[in-house]
């Protein structure tokens, strides 16, 4: 067996107003795509940011030497409604130090970067006219910038059509990069149905989150 990217063993958190999340066991591998399933304000979202070590946690353990980083986090890690999708990028690069404060964003973002950028997504665009799963591209855009092992997304079945959501999966599996997610549903945590214009996803690992 492979080595895990990243694994929890146990993981929950109680306050003072009980669980938060609990007894959640996880283990992903590369290339591995991993749905956390469970209802709303089950605690998916507090368990997908403790993985990611943006949460805290009373139970349990998180262990990996895989690096990890966050797509769209709706509330927590969002675009900036005023920016647009080329300021991102030349923001995330200057965070990243791959940049100075001088250099021009034209420099910085032309090229590789807005070549690969998915179809229908325009340099220009300001994020807040960006559509759903336009946000979810470009946050993973973004996510990838850091070069991660495995990517953390949250709620990847809300405010998508079920088409979408199947493309989404499909070029998470494109990246090449493990992937970690939130859904609501147990129906979508089946395996994705195909047709002929969409991409099989190869491996889809549920894991339920409740309290």
């Amino acid at each position: 067996m492979a080595a895990a990217l990243l694994e929890a063993e146990g993981l929950g958190l109680r306050t003072r107003q009980g669980w938060v999340f609990r007894d959640l066991d996880l283990r992903v591998g590369a290339g591995e795509l991993v749905a956390l399933t469970g209802p709303a304000g089950g605690g998916r979202t507090s368990a997908l940011l403790a993985l990611g070590g943006r949460f805290r946690f009373t139970h349990g353990r998180v262990t990996g030497p895989g690096r990890t980083a966050f797509g769209l986090v709706p509330g927590v890690n969002e675009p900036e409604p005023a920016l647009t999708v080329a300021e991102h990028l030349g923001e995330r690069l200057r965070l990243l130090g791959r940049a100075r404060p001088w250099h021009r964003l034209r420099r910085l973002t032309a090229g590789p970067l807005l070549a690969d950028l998915p179809p229908g997504i325009a340099p220009g665009t300001l994020a807040r006219d960006l559509a759903p799963l336009d946000r979810h591209r470009l946050m993973i855009r973004l996510a990838l910038l850091e070069d991660p092992d495995v990517l953390l997304l949250d709620d990847l079945d809300v405010s998508l059509t079920p088409a979408e959501t199947q493309t989404l999966l499909s070029e998470l599996d494109a990246t090449g990069r493990a992937a970690v997610f939130t859904c609501r549903g147990p129906a979508f945590g089946r395996a994705p149905s195909t047709t002929e214009s969409d991409n099989k996803v190869p491996f889809l690992s549920l894991v339920g989150v409740g309290r």
